[in-house]
């Protein structure tokens, strides 16, 4: 329930290279919640997470926020709590510490191999669409294009490096943790003490975001799911 029928902000901050588009489905009663969203931000020469994290706070107009971060972007929200007060702390799809990271990226990490990431890819797909087979490809195609619209290769590399990366050892204490089973980017076997989603995917957030709706508002107030 509300306290004195105060509105929560809603700060949502999308996926690695995606725009907050991601979220357009998502729909928080109006007379509870304000949505805002966050934009990534081309990062600095050789600047630091911590760094780039105090740099994304500056979009922050709210206290007692609800702060909410998908995929990569849910490592970025961590690192933002730092230096905010916050209602509530969501990640969706993501990771609490360095031990959720899957095994490929520790050892990227660990051998220097995310050198030979192909991250300039990005700035070719739209000819992926044309050359996809298949309606299945092609409606991922789609989804990708319309979703993945940073091709910035700086900001790739930059994301990419940070994400494996990753400096934490520890989960932030009271983080809520939204999490599908079958999530093949951080796979579900590495994640401890989350809200599990039955069936959802990676990419859940756009294509399970009846069960946000549903759930997300409760979750937000009180830090727990109901079922």
């Amino acid at each position: 329930m509300l306290i004195n029928n105060e509105i929560v902000h809603v700060y949502f901050m999308p996926g690695m290279a995606a725009n907050p588009s991601i979220f357009e489905h998502i729909k928080l009663p109006e007379e509870q919640f304000q949505v805002h969203w966050l934009e990534w931000l081309i990062p600095e020469p050789n600047e630091s997470l911590k760094g780039y994290a105090l740099r994304m706070n500056s979009f922050i107009k709210h206290e007692n926020i609800a702060l909410i971060g998908v995929s990569f972007g849910g490592i970025v929200v961590q690192e933002m709590s730092e230096y905010l007060r916050l209602k509530r702390l969501i990640i969706i799809s993501s990771v609490k510490c360095r031990g959720e990271l899957p095994r490929r990226m520790r050892y990227a990490s660990s051998t220097g191999l995310v050198k030979f990431i192909p991250t300039s890819l990005l700035k070719h797909i739209d000819e992926f669409e044309k050359l996809a087979f298949g309606d299945f490809l092609k409606k991922r195609a789609q989804l990708y294009k319309k979703y993945l619209s940073i091709r910035d290769v700086n900001y790739v590399d930059w994301a990419i490096a940070n994400m494996i990366n990753w400096d934490c050892n520890e989960p932030i204490p009271g983080i809520v943790h939204i999490h599908g089973d079958q999530d093949v980017v951080f796979p579900y076997k590495y994640i401890k003490g989350c809200i599990t989603v039955k069936g959802g995917t990676h990419i859940m957030v756009v294509n399970r975001f009846r069960w946000f709706n549903k759930h997300l508002p409760s979750i937000i107030l009180s830090g727990k799911f109901v079922v």
